[in-house]
């Protein structure tokens, strides 16, 4: 079996039907083994509100109470997995949804804040990479929420995280992060590689700045966790294999 690919898909894309409609397509194109996992923070967020929750926010993570851990175990894992799954093998991918909580899959311990309780938020401590692997092995594409297991209930838990470990808990080839540009952009051109040093630097100098530093962040992170190579792209990027791609290193295809 080839190396796997981990996609994560944001929850600005995730409700989309133009964007859900191209991604089994787009799934299909990768050519290798995907493991999807996907987050939902809008649609938590809206039902929060209309459930008379008032969203909370430290350091740009969630603070989850018990009523908004509900919430969250209701939409991630029941409307937006349900829906991503139905999508998907409607385009013919043989898709099946799971919880980080399924079989133990993603278990992870509360998150610690100096300050503050974040209530029935966590971070990810092991990963059942065999679990995937086996599904993988049997052409079946897992659709991860990231609702996990924590010792006395669930949890829950950033999914660019999670798709992080995930994807280094199955040995990925690469993790790559859904969003809505091509990638990292120069003077409106896509830089088609960077190494954290340089994406550092873009970042210090204002070239990388607002929505695209947490992207950038995020995909460096899953470098730290071990995943050789990550990816910003768009849909269409996945199609075609395009996007910035983040290494250590590159030997000859290195940009400045």
């Amino acid at each position: 079996m080839a190396q796997p690919v981990v996609i994560k898909i944001g929850g600005n894309e995730i409700d989309d039907p133009a964007f859900l409609a191209e991604l089994a397509p787009a799934v299909k194109a990768v050519g290798a083994p995907v493991v999807i996992v996907h987050g939902g923070g809008r649609e938590i967020s809206a039902m929060q509100q209309t459930m008379g929750i008032q969203p909370r926010y430290l350091d740009g993570v969630r603070v989850t109470d018990a009523p908004s851990l509900a919430v969250v175990e209701m939409v991630l894992g029941g409307l937006v997995n349900q829906r991503l799954v139905r999508y998907l093998i409607t385009g013919g991918v043989e898709a099946m949804g799971l919880r980080g909580l399924d079989r133990g899959l993603v278990r992870a311990e509360k998150m610690p804040h100096p300050t503050e309780d974040m209530g029935f938020t966590g971070r990810v401590t092991t990963v059942r990479g065999d679990v995937l692997l086996d599904l993988l092995a049997r052409g079946i594409t897992p659709v991860i929420a990231p609702v996990c297991l924590g010792a006395e209930s669930a949890l829950n838990v950033n999914a660019d995280h999670v798709a992080g470990a995930v994807a280094a808990a199955v040995g990925a080839s690469r993790a790559v992060f859904l969003t809505n540009v091509e990638g990292v952009l120069v003077s409106d051109q896509r830089v088609e590689t960077l190494t954290p040093e340089q994406a550092e630097d873009l970042i210090a100098g204002g070239t990388i700045f607002g929505g695209m530093i947490p992207k950038v962040r995020t995909a460096l992170q899953a470098l730290e966790d071990g995943v050789p190579e990550t990816v910003i792209t768009n849909l269409a990027g996945l199609k075609s294999g395009s996007g910035t791609v983040f290494a250590h290193r590159f030997a000859s295809r290195l940009t400045a």
